[in-house]
């Protein structure tokens, strides 16, 4: 049974919970206290990108200041546990038992959070105090587990498109007053491959950043004297490059709106050297920790379009990506389960090699992209999944070890994001019984495997490197080239019922014996060479 008490809810704010209109914050009344914690298991677990880990605490704090201004007159106070504060227990779980114990709630009550790892958590530590735990959805996304897991449900393939329409459909975004989606077609993705062509995107309006206020250099004070080993670069200027309030990441959102967005579709999959951001929106961060919510951004860029300030391929492309691909992603984390990451479809079981953390690698596109992450904490979906991502699966390394740098070292990775979009689209891991090996995954029907002439075609990457994308053997071949004609030949018999490999398995056939082995010799040298078996 469940201790009964007078006094108020523990109410457990987690750090991407930052939502001033969500129902646990509304909620609160006279008597309750407010849980908030900085602790170094979360910046631990999983190694955290130093901008990561001071964006989360600074947000939190800054969100903590204004409870406390909106909430003190009502009873309701803020338990704050900073990072470097006396007697911080360093995790969630030992932080809660000891807010427990010293304010004696009635109830735990929480928002649901973004992993399984923490909803675990929580359940069993309100269950080892026996008291009642209440845990409220999440109304920052528009469909709730609930309601996809009964779209997936029966489903062998869950196709993203599908699900998207359906969102169309519900949210009326793009929609004429028949029923049908704007301009006739539901997906402008085939409008928004475009490149840049020799001489490069020009000037790219820089993304707007932020003044560094009191709390957040405190907190960079801190990070710096407990975490001293996290990865990434911060640099020690006035400003910093991430919003970590309401106010700023509604100015975020106004200059992606304004500057970047009418550009945005068409060179929405184009990467070139220097050029982290391109016409990429960087609210991703901002809208994952709550301060921005998905609805408003979506209206923003609808605005744009009526009043002809964006065309319909770019604002399309945001959409989808807000309603369809985020949703969609979430969804499938929470359908499949807690061992969903565990899963390891094509068997790799490789190191995540050391140029990850350092950079150092004379292939080209890797430094930039890796360089980009180190400096930044981010890049855009197509260095994520068909640089970085490409690399780790053509080399087969273990799918859990690059999620979990997915997770770390990109400031918008939260578990239900950097999961299904790391273990099932870039590493083509999450297929599960039923489907059969190797066939198709989950969240991507084939795996997302491409030769060094992909990078060519999309970037200027290739330009200065030393190797060449054209060539699979020899010394000036390109890793990429080598790898993925290895992994092809190695994988073979997996894909061979899957028939959007069909046709590029048809030139597999058509090598000759001493090709393969070559290719074979070539690729095992290289994952040797790279640490990776």
């Amino acid at each position: 049974m469940a201790k009964k008490s007078e006094n108020g809810r523990l109410a457990v704010v987690f750090g991407d919970q930052l939502d001033p209109d969500a129902a646990l914050i509304k909620g609160l009344r006279k008597g309750d206290n407010v849980l908030m914690m900085e602790v170094v298991e979360e910046s631990q677990h999983v190694p955290s990108h130093i901008q990561r880990t001071v964006m989360f605490l600074s947000a939190m704090r800054h969100f903590a200041a204004d409870l406390r201004d909106t909430h003190q007159d009502k009873g309701v106070e803020v338990r704050y546990i900073e990072l470097d504060a006396k007697g911080n227990t360093g995790s969630f779980a030992t932080e809660i038992e000891r807010a427990a114990k010293d304010l004696k709630p009635s109830s735990i009550v929480c928002t649901e959070p973004g992993e399984w790892r923490v909803l675990e958590m929580i359940e069993d530590v309100a269950d080892s105090l026996k008291l009642e735990l209440e845990v409220l959805p999440d109304e920052h996304f528009m469909t709730t587990r609930e309601e996809f897991a009964k779209w997936a449900d029966g489903r062998k393939s869950l196709t993203m498109e599908y699900f998207y329409r359906e969102q169309r459909k519900k949210t009326g975004y793009l929609m004429t007053k028949k029923g049908d989606p704007v301009g006739g077609d539901w997906n402008l993705d085939k409008e928004n491959r475009e490149t840049f062509g020799k001489d490069g995107p020009g000037k790219v309006p820089a993304p707007k950043r932020f003044p560094m206020d009191d709390i957040t250099k405190a907190v960079v004070n801190a990070v710096r004297k407990k975490l001293p080993d996290l990865p990434g670069e911060l640099d020690d200027t006035e400003d910093f490059r991430w919003p970590v309030t309401r106010k700023e990441a509604l100015a975020a959102l106004k200059d992606f709106i304004k500057n970047r967005l009418e550009k945005f579709g068409p060179f929405e999959d184009a990467m070139w050297t220097g050029e982290p951001v391109l016409y990429h929106s960087l609210i991703s961060p901002a809208i994952n920790l709550k301060l921005l919510n998905p609805r408003e951004c979506c209206e923003k860029a609808l605005a744009a379009y009526n009043e002809g300030d964006a065309p319909l391929q770019s604002v399309e492309g945001f959409v989808r990506q807000l309603i369809g691909w985020r949703e969609f992603i979430r969804g499938v984390y929470w359908f499949e389960g807690p061992g969903y990451g565990k899963r390891n479809s094509l068997e790799a079981g490789g190191k995540l090699p050391e140029f990850y953390w350092t950079g150092e690698i004379d292939m080209a596109c890797l430094r930039e992209t890796i360089g980009q992450v180190l400096e930044t904490g981010h890049n855009h979906h197509i260095p994520r999944l068909m640089v970085m991502g490409n690399f780790a699966l053509l080399a087969g390394v273990h799918p859990r070890a690059i999620t979990d740098w997915y997770l770390g070292m990109f400031v918008d990775g939260i578990d239900w994001v950097t999961t299904p979009n790391t273990l099932g689209m870039v590493m083509h891991a999450d297929g599960r019984d039923g489907l059969g090996k190797g066939v198709t995954g989950l969240v991507g029907t084939k795996p997302y495997a491409a030769s060094g002439q992909y990078i060519k075609r999309m970037s200027n990457f290739c330009t200065n490197c030393r190797y060449d994308p054209g060539k699979k053997t020899g010394d000036e071949a390109c890793p990429f080239s080598v790898l993925y004609w290895d992994f092809l030949i190695r994988h073979q018999d997996d894909f061979k019922d899957n028939q959007r490999m069909a046709m590029i398995l048809k030139n597999v056939d058509r090598m000759k014996p001493e090709q393969r082995a070559e290719l074979t010799r070539d690729g095992k040298r290289l994952r040797k060479e790279l640490g990776i078996e």
